[in-house]
């Protein structure tokens, strides 16, 4: 189906282009709207992909807030922001909906540069209470009245900056609301004690009936004045403690109102009108059905989390993806655990995006989802790893950056024995520059004692994860996202001599350094220079960014004199610049080079073999540039000779 900006055959979707709009609509209008809205998020999702179960449980959450309160004057502060398609629907960016999250298209999360209701750009989790009391600050320095909304996911609150920002709001003291929009699982089902409480409130709701009818009834005693508002405090906080565990918020000086149902419209509304006049901090608890509406996503919302694209009527992906990166992985783990009782499986609520999930099942025992708290999987595995065991840490590239000083301070420093599996390192595509892994290489290179591995392809991933839990100290191993390119897998797992690079081709004009996924592009490259301009170009998978192969780099400067560096990652810093500093080192700094990889810009969302094509990271890309390196290089010498 060719998706387009017509609305013609909704009643309302398409015509509301502001909350100004959305307050006109009375609600038997607000809920067809919903209606409206979700079919159009799952139409466009199924042809797409993208975000759809956590979208479909924020529907009417979405439209109750740009209902009652005065956007884009009153600021929402959206969480992740993977559940604001409604939200995008609604302020004036439906007729350009079908271009969601691709190339010059909408992107998958708030961009402020998209539209003034999109407030604060995100894509990583747990931030939007610390935004939001910032935005307090700024409202109250200048002396203004706007109400501040953070909309924030269960799952993210299990992050400790989610709990730094409660921290502050408590203390402050400001006008703000914080919406925990709780569907019990964050993208994988939640884990850990706070997911307890959580659950514990739901099905505690007698608390706030009962508090509401004794409140009121001291209230009404006679003659009773201030003795029946103290009374009344005394039996609130008796009633928490008897009722509902922990009273986790209101002992952090945040008012608690909860649970409310979150796919009940009239009852969002009627909350939010409520309290939308108060001057201190509340939350405000809301229960949402992830994928609400359609039932494949109902019955699998992990499944429909990220969503490829898929068939409305059954709810299969349109395409059966080959066997990808993560699966060898996943696979990896259970093969190399079988043999070696050291090797425990960690993930931050990614055991299904990580390829864990069957390591999950057969070694229940060695295996920990922290949740959304990547620092503390790395302090945990750096405990784990100093103390016999072999922790292999398996978060996405992208982040793993939240836990930078945890992998300098708690496994580099201590020469812990720690696997980082960096899972979507490089170009991930549609989800754009919060989720592409373009700078590992650069961080991870700079920490002593780490090793730094990259497969050129899904068999020898599975090689360099035997050789990572082989090795002592530190060892991160980053591969991409999707499918491998198809190569047969070795029945038996080997060891990589550290450090050691592979030459595939060899050549007399030029030596291609290429690393991780870039290799195979490399090698048709080095087909098309020798074809089109004579070229004779050797091809080096380098496997390791560090320890560099110093050896390999400085035999093939010697012999061509040309060094080509090939890499899906920022070139400051990364596996270019190590071979760089390899030859001016060596003082071979008057050996000509050219790096080729990402330059000092953030990737926008496209399909990644776009973004590859445009960046100059395909074959054509790498011919192209290697050749008009060389023949840059052939008439400056010749102009040197004739000067």
């Amino acid at each position: 189906m060719a998706l387009n900006n017509d609305y013609s055959r909704f009643k309302f979707l398409g015509k509301i282009n502001s909350s100004r709009e959305l307050k006109k609509l009375d609600m038997g209008d607000l809920k067809k709207l919903c209606e409206e809205a979700r079919e159009r998020i799952i139409e466009v999702v199924s042809e797409n992909g993208g975000h759809l179960s956590s979208n479909l449980g924020a529907v009417e959450l979405t439209v109750a807030l740009h209902y009652v309160f005065n956007t884009p004057y009153d600021k929402i502060v959206w969480d992740v922001g993977h559940q604001t398609y409604t939200h995008k629907l609604l302020t004036g960016r439906a007729n350009r909906f079908h271009t969601i999250r691709q190339a010059g298209g909408l992107s998958g999360f708030p961009k402020r540069d998209e539209s003034e209701y999109d407030v604060f750009d995100v894509g990583h989790s747990s931030t939007s209470i610390s935004a939001a009391v910032g935005f307090c600050e700024v409202r109250d320095l200048k002396n203004g009245h706007d109400k501040v909304i953070a909309v924030i996911g269960d799952g993210s609150m299990t992050a400790g900056v989610a709990f730094e920002g409660l921290n502050q709001a408590g203390q402050l003291h400001k006008d703000l609301i914080i919406v925990l929009n709780d569907n019990e699982m964050s993208i994988s089902k939640n884990t850990g004690a706070l997911a307890q409480y959580l659950n514990s409130i739901i099905t505690g709701s007698l608390y706030n009936t009962v508090k509401e009818r004794v409140y009121n009834f001291v209230r009404s005693l006679p003659e009773m004045g201030e003795h029946a508002i103290k009374l009344s405090r005394r039996v609130e906080e008796s009633l928490k403690n008897l009722i509902v565990p922990g009273v986790l918020f209101e002992d952090l000086g945040i008012k608690y109102i909860g649970p409310v149902e979150g796919n009940d419209l009239y009852a969002l509304i009627d909350t939010f009108r409520r309290i939308k006049g108060w001057r201190f901090p509340v939350l405000v608890h809301t229960v949402t059905k992830k994928g609400k509406g359609f039932l494949p996503a109902e019955l699998k919302p992990a499944a429909f989390h990220s969503a490829p694209k898929f068939d409305i009527d059954s709810g299969e992906p349109k395409s059966t993806a080959e066997r990808s990166y993560t699966s060898v992985f996943g696979d990896t783990m259970v093969k190399l655990a079988e043999d070696d009782n050291r090797i425990i499986a960690i993930t931050a609520a990614m055991p299904q995006g990580t390829g864990l999930e069957t390591f999950q099942a057969r070694f229940p025992e060695r295996f920990y989802d922290v949740g959304i708290a990547e620092q503390h999987a790395i302090v945990f595995a750096g405990a784990l790893g100093i103390s016999g065991f072999k922790p292999v840490t398996a978060i996405y590239s992208t982040f793993i950056q939240r836990a930078f000083d945890q992998v300098f301070q708690d496994v580099c420093l201590q020469n812990a024995d720690v696997v980082l599996a960096l899972d979507r390192a490089g170009i991930v595509g549609s989800d754009g520059p919060t989720h592409n892994g373009v700078f590992d290489l650069s961080f991870l290179r700079s920490l002593p004692n780490m090793v730094l591995m990259a497969p050129k392809d899904e068999n020898e991933l599975q090689h360099m994860l035997k050789t990572a839990i082989a090795t002592k100290g530190p060892v991160a191993v980053r591969y991409p996202r999707g499918q491998g390119v198809g190569t047969a897998l070795d029945e038996e797992l080997k060891m990589l001599e550290i450090g050691k690079a592979e030459l595939l081709k060899d050549g007399s004009d030029v030596a291609i350094f290429a690393i991780g996924v870039t290799v195979y592009p490399a090698l048709e490259a080095s087909k098309l220079l020798s074809k089109r301009d004579g070229i004779n170009a050797a091809v080096i998978n380098a496997r390791f960014a560090k320890p560099i192969d110093a050896d390999m780099v400085l035999e093939w400067a010697r012999k061509t004199g040309h060094i080509v560096t090939v890499e899906e990652n920022a070139l400051a810093g990364g596996f270019g610049s190590a071979v760089l500093e390899t030859l001016v080192d060596n003082g071979m700094s008057n050996v000509s080079a050219k790096r080729i990889g990402i330059g000092d810009f953030f990737v926008e969302h496209g399909s990644p073999l776009a973004l590859r094509a445009k960046l100059g990271l395909d074959a054509e890309g790498i011919a192209k540039t290697t050749a008009e390196f060389l023949n840059s290089g052939l008439r400056e010498s010749k102009k040197a000779a004739s000067g």
